[in-house]
């Protein structure tokens, strides 16, 4: 007999991470087969788990830094203990501006193509002390991927950060430059960097920092300039993402770069963010043409502000991070760790959600639904687990299984409907019956 340690979130309850009655799984016989079953497979293994994280915008550490001390530690806790907290293990960084910073701003005086003026003085502010403090907390560096949204203006054909427009063929090799001198100086600062990704969100033209690639001018920047010029200055280790944009295109845009010999040698994956789509089969579909290649969620919020007390913005995290983990992803990492009472602050008013929200006003922090939802998966996968099969007759909900380094199995089963599910799991031929509540999520944990 294998005893299953439940804990459960739910809207109806208002309960968070309730630890209930554990569930006693027995012999195939012993219990009735009429209810829908989930059967779970330790044996079959499919991809490894990174783990998961948030986004060190300058938005989030500026946000912190209006609070008291005390909040803002509690913030980093929530987020980066191993026990109390989330256990985040990954971090994504802007480099210079993106919407989610106080302006525009580049690290380089303007024309200087040489980078000589080239500082990063402005992430010593507010954003390095708050990556350094996570460290502290997590006992650990973390994994951080760092992404443009622009290059400076003056690169680019449109003469603004904002707006879209395309880097000027002139400029490749200096912003190929730029990358490098960005690596060096985080890491002078005592900040490792993993990878960094081409361009974030390269299909789009936004009113905030903003630059157009198209599939094969993406693919020549990455073999031509961005990954000779990594491995030329001693940088061959750090993994360049593509694409770091929506499902809806992934397929293409990683066939017309993957298909390129000589830029897939230097491309670790693929970069997906959950916006327009949720084709989570395209995952699939990369994974299935580049099997070698790895795929990587970036970034994802709740837009159009605020949403505090909702129910509905926890349950779409957890149907994204299922759908994608069930389709070959081997990370998450969310957008802004933590964002004001307005959503912000965002230079063009392009206010979001985030899991936490400090209110700057009142010293109040504040967890949204989000925030518990996605400790349903990272408190419990830890990083290096291996995704493993799922087959369910349970049509109401939405599984994932994950078996840790340590054999202990993770089982994830999310119920967004308005019925209760009673079900049977089974666990290498071992079951026993269990309920899941409607608007619930519930972690199953198997030694």
């Amino acid at each position: 007999m294998k005893e299953v340690q439940i804990i459960q979130t739910s809207k109806l309850e208002n309960e968070k991470w309730q630890t209930k009655d554990p569930l006693v799984l027995e012999n195939e016989a012993a219990v009735s087969n009429v209810k829908p079953s989930v059967t779970i497979d330790p044996a079959t293994e499919y991809q490894k788990w990174m783990g998961f994280g948030g986004a060190f915008t300058e938005a989030a550490a500026y946000t912190l830094a209006q609070v008291s001390d005390a909040n803002r530690a509690e913030a980093i806790h929530a987020y980066f203990d191993k026990t109390g907290g989330l256990a985040y293990n990954l971090g994504r960084t802007h480099i210079h501006s993106c919407d989610f910073a106080l302006e525009n701003y580049t690290y380089v005086d303007e024309h200087d193509e040489s980078l000589a003026s080239f500082s990063i003085e402005r992430e010593h502010k507010y954003v390095i002390p708050f990556i350094q403090d996570a460290v502290k907390k997590a006992g650990h560096d973390l994994t951080m991927l760092s992404s443009p949204w622009s290059p400076p203006a003056w690169m680019k054909t449109n003469g603004e950060m904002n707006n879209g427009g395309q880097l000027k063929a002139e400029h490749r090799q200096t912003w190929a430059n730029y990358f490098v001198k960005y690596i060096d100086e985080m890491e002078n600062a005592g900040i490792p960097i993993w990878g960094v990704s081409v361009q974030n969100e390269p299909a789009a033209v936004q009113t905030w920092d903003s630059c157009i690639y198209s599939a094969e001018e993406e693919r020549d920047f990455v073999k031509n300039y961005l990954g000779p010029t990594l491995h030329n200055q001693g940088l061959a280790e750090k993994n360049i993402v593509i694409w770091d944009h929506n499902r809806d295109l992934i397929v293409e845009r990683a066939t017309t770069v993957l298909e390129d010999p000589e830029a897939a040698q230097y491309v670790w994956g693929t970069g997906n963010h959950w916006y327009v789509s949720e084709e989570f089969e395209n995952l699939s579909k990369v994974h299935e043409a580049f099997p070698d290649k790895h795929l990587l969620f970036t970034e994802g919020c709740i837009e159009e502000g605020v949403h505090l007390g909702e129910w509905h913005t926890g349950e779409r995290y957890a149907r994204n991070i299922i759908g994608d983990m069930n389709n070959w992803l081997e990370g998450f990492i969310d957008w802004n760790l933590v964002l004001n009472e307005h959503g912000g602050p965002n230079h063009v008013g392009n206010y979001c959600d985030a899991p936490i929200i400090a209110d700057t006003k009142n010293d109040q922090l504040h967890y949204n639904s989000t925030y518990y939802y996605i400790g349903h998966f990272s408190k419990f996968i830890a990083p290096g687990a291996k995704r493993i099969d799922v087959a369910s007759s349970a049509d109401q909900v939405s599984i994932a299984a994950f078996k840790n380094l340590t054999d202990e199995v993770v089982v994830v089963i999310l119920n967004e409907t308005e019925n209760d599910q009673d079900l049977v799991l089974n666990v290498a031929g071992e079951q026993g019956e269990m309920a899941v509540p409607k608007r619930s999520i519930t972690t199953c944990v198997i030694n």
